[in-house]
């Protein structure tokens, strides 16, 4: 494990794959109830907004703060304590963050708190004081640590950019004001309520402009690793699959909140950069990879991927060869596979066109 993370696993958390997360709602009273109506019980209205500013950068910034968030979440949600996933999870965070630490180097000085929640939905995500976790669906629904690493740099880029105190703070201000006549009633502290709000509030990030930052920043980070830079994409893919890509059902509303693009926008956002990565040379839709304008194959389907999922990976493996100038060797079979140069192009599967077929045809056509 790399030495600048933190790793705490003792109970978990839920919260939503790429951000998907429910957004808490202020109660009605909140917007009733003015910030000169705290005089009434006491607190001034810069005292209490004061008050709240604190709380947050105390969970956001300090050590005891991001400590406590972990543990309310961890109570709050249970854990999975799988030597082999927490084992998989560790190896992600580590590749993830020396290639954060390559874009953005301040990830060293808040090193991310994580851990596998116990909860069974496609979730993930990272909340205030880079309190980062991935539910065990995620691991159950995805097939390979290449689209987990994918969900996982979203939620990095999410944190990198502090979008979860820079989306929450007014709506937690708002929904502290109107439970002051609680506390009034000795119904606790201030801090008190600020702590449940922050636990409630802190995994949604509030807008559309942060969701496709941190898919754009999630790019950046994949592309400073080894995994396959179509994983992006196959995310984006199997969510469609799952949840909807366009109108949003009663499930899907609370995996893709109205806080984010809809999901094969995303697709195709990430498809567009695989694209252009490869020089505008190839190019995959509905399983069928295209390069320089001509068919290369349909993809086949397998028992855990879709023919459009799985025809990503290839596309990702196409566009870094043509990126990197590996393109201009000839393709070879090896141990069943398609290579141009080093660069793994494909593994035929069951239903997929013979490797030898499929090789010939990409020298044809590359």
């Amino acid at each position: 494990m790399f030495k600048s993370l933190t790793k705490k696993v003792t109970a978990g958390i839920t919260a939503a794959a790429l951000g998907f997360s429910i957004i808490f709602t202020a109660p009605a009273t909140a917007e009733a109830i003015g910030w000169g109506d705290v005089i009434g019980v006491g607190i001034s209205a810069a005292a209490a907004r004061q008050q709240v500013k604190k709380q947050i950068a105390n969970f956001n910034n300090t050590e005891s703060g991001r400590n406590d968030l972990m543990a309310q979440f961890q109570t709050k949600y249970g854990v999975n304590e799988d030597p082999n996933l927490n084992a998989r999870l560790d190896r992600i965070m580590s590749n993830l963050t020396v290639a954060v630490g390559k874009v953005d180097p301040s990830i060293y000085e808040k090193p991310y708190k994580y851990f596998v929640s116990a909860d069974k939905s496609l979730n993930a995500a990272c909340s205030l004081g880079h309190v980062m976790m991935v539910n065990t669906g995620a691991f159950d629904y995805l097939a390979t640590d290449d689209e987990i690493a994918a969900i996982v740099g979203h939620e990095m880029g999410h944190g990198q950019k502090d979008h979860v105190a820079k989306g929450n703070e007014k709506n937690i201000m708002k929904a502290a004001v109107a439970q002051l006549g609680v506390i009034a009633a000795g119904g606790g502290t201030l801090a008190n309520v600020v702590g449940a709000l922050v636990l409630n509030n802190s995994v949604a990030h509030g807008s559309k402009k942060y969701e496709t930052e941190a898919d754009n920043m999630a790019w950046e980070y994949i592309l400073h690793t080894d995994y396959n830079i179509g994983a992006c994409a196959a995310v984006m893919q199997r969510l469609s699959e799952l949840y909807g890509g366009k109108a949003q059902n009663k499930i899907a509303a609370i995996l893709d909140p109205s806080d984010h693009p809809n999901t094969d926008k995303r697709r195709d956002n990430y498809a567009k950069k695989l694209y252009e990565y490869s020089g505008k040379h190839v190019s995959a839709k509905d399983g069928v990879i295209t390069i320089n304008g001509k068919k290369f194959t349909t993809v086949a389907k397998t028992t855990n991927m879709s023919s459009a999922e799985r025809s990503f990976f290839v596309l990702g493996n196409l566009a870094k060869a043509y990126h990197n100038g590996k393109n201009a060797a000839k393709a070879v079979v090896h141990n069943g596979s398609i290579y141009l140069d080093d660069q793994l192009i494909m593994s035929p599967a069951s239903g997929d066109e013979d490797v030898y077929t499929l090789a010939e045809r990409l020298n044809a056509i590359k």
